[in-house]
């Protein structure tokens, strides 16, 4: 490129938040026209930036430059104003408004005193095809997929006039499918004059997408090079600090008797409809299942059916050959079940209390922590202690509270108590969620020693590779009943994209339905 003035400039932010420097004096330059992707690892600071940069927070030292002015963004209204556009990680939808409601909230076009409706439409349809979106703008928000309720976030942004967009984390709940689509619009928007900053953590998508990459560590820059002249192996060891292995050292798996079984479970969701319809399938000891799917076919249903926490309307779930079906979290924990939860705050962690009561939350009642009914923290203490050393867990100490730390030392904490606990059975849920390349091997590597020692692991995720590497054999879900069942070796992205999609037909060995 040539030395064009960049559209925007990050000039020496610094941020820093109590007992820690998020943003340190990082600079970097967004030339129009480009796909420039932040890298970093979790806590590198990446979403501080884009949040200083969207007018969220407001920068300790340094400014910001666009179009070689010095601009002061105070506000979101005033990025917007300056055609700043941010496509959040968590969408801020109205889900029973229509796609047109949600684009023109809070700048609705009027007609006299009622909002014209109509010319909205006709603007919403106009970018839609402009940008290759292929969004229904009458479509209601909750009758349309994640992938779509995306594109109308990146439509909500476009019709406020931007022309830089900040995507955070765009491809976390997407199907493979949806991330190519999303990758070709991209690719649309730049075309068009746009300019994109894009946050990930997935090497893979950087190569494919971007033409510069920023690799950010512990809040500073660590290098600024042309993905033309990069690999993902570069990209890992600067954005970890050290050499990270992508394959998964697994020896075949040593299959035992079934661990788990699920018959003909039925389970209704929050508005009390079905969400699991009469799923079959079983989990030996010395194996891991992979069940893969997009995000809302069943998967938090199933996870909280087998752990006790939804009531299962009809069919059976087996531990050990004992029926669990409907049993409290506890009895079911007792009887040798381990569960890492999906949402690590909402059901992992006591975000208010110290790393050592996080440590026995399940376990404070068993007799070496209880005398008579008083807590023995003696006992606790040493037993957090061991565990935090064991599986490096980086805390200031154990009395830290939860809240404080990380979120891949929250989840190594949280792995640390589970297994801890022996089970036979251990379902990890969503284990790597928002975690960098270095605590996803940590993470692997735990789900293959317990599978190595004869337990049972049930993976569910949404990162297919994840499932395609940790896997043993791979289930897919698909409005709640499993479609097929393929073995990691003999499938690929596609062929497992289709399933996830609904179409049964794609795959060899789904015959047996």
């Amino acid at each position: 490129m040539s030395e064009l003035t960049p559209v925007v400039e990050l000039c020496g932010i610094t941020k820093r938040f109590p007992g820690i420097v998020a943003n340190d004096s990082i600079s970097l330059k967004l030339q129009k026209g480009e796909i420039h992707a932040l890298l970093g690892e979790n806590g590198a600071g990446k979403s501080t930036l884009m949040n200083i940069l969207f007018g969220l927070y407001q920068p300790d030292e340094g400014y910001i430059k666009m179009h070689g002015n010095e601009v002061k963004i105070d506000s979101p209204n005033r990025a917007i104003e300056l055609g700043i556009g941010m496509v959040h990680q968590h969408f801020k939808l109205v889900q029973p408004f229509t796609v047109t409601e949600n684009i023109i909230l809070g700048m609705e076009p009027k007609k006299g005193t009622k909002i014209d409706y109509r010319t909205a439409q006709e603007k919403v349809s106009k970018l839609s095809e402009q940008y290759g979106l292929r969004v229904d703008p009458k479509a209601k928000i909750e009758d349309i997929s994640v992938g779509m309720q995306q594109r109308v976030e990146i439509l909500k942004t476009l019709y406020r006039g931007a022309d830089i967009l900040i995507f955070d984390e765009p491809t976390a709940v997407l199907t493979p499918q949806e991330i190519s689509e999303l990758i070709e619009i991209m690719r649309n928007l730049v075309k068009e004059g746009k300019s994109i900053i894009l946050i990930t953590h997935k090497l893979k998508e950087i190569m494919e997408i971007a033409d510069t990459v920023t690799i950010i560590r512990r809040g500073k820059v660590i290098d600024s090079i042309a993905t033309a002249s990069a690999n993902p192996q570069i990209l890992a060891e600067k954005m970890v600090g050290r050499d990270v292995s992508f394959k998964v050292d697994k020896q075949a798996a040593k299959l035992g008797e079934p661990v788990l079984e699920v018959k003909d479970l039925v389970v209704r969701n929050h508005q009390g409809l079905a969400a699991l319809k009469s799923l079959n399938f079983e989990v030996k000891a010395g194996e891991i299942l992979g069940i893969a799917g997009v995000d809302g076919n069943g998967q938090s249903e199933l996870i909280e059916a087998l752990t006790g926490l939804r009531p299962v309307d009809s069919g059976q779930v087996k531990l050990m050959g004992s029926d669990i079906t409907n049993q409290t979290p506890r009895h079911i924990s007792e009887a040798g079940l381990s569960h890492i939860p999906e949402d690590r705050h909402k059901h992992g962690l006591v975000l208010d209390f110290s790393m050592s009561e996080n440590m026995v939350l399940e376990t404070y009642f068993h007799p070496e922590y209880n005398r008579g009914g008083l807590l023995n923290y003696e006992a606790i203490d040493r037993h957090a202690e061991a565990l935090i050393k064991q599986f490096d867990v980086r805390t200031p100490s154990i009395y830290t509270k939860a809240r404080s730390l990380s979120g891949g030392n929250q989840q190594k904490a949280i792995i640390a108590r589970e297994i801890h606990k022996n089970p036979n059975l251990l379902i990890a849920a969503q284990p790597t969620r928002g975690l960098d390349v270095g605590a996803i091997e940590f993470v692997h590597r735990q789900l293959i020693e317990q599978r190595n020692k004869g337990k049972a692991v049930l993976l569910i995720s949404f990162e297919l590779d994840e499932i395609m590497n940790v896997s043993d054999r791979i289930a897919v879900i698909y409005e709640g009943q499993i479609v097929g069942e393929v073995l990691p070796q003999e499938t690929n992205d596609q062929e497992i994209g289709l399933l996830m999609a609904g179409s049964k037909g794609a795959v060899k060995g789904a015959a047996h339905e």
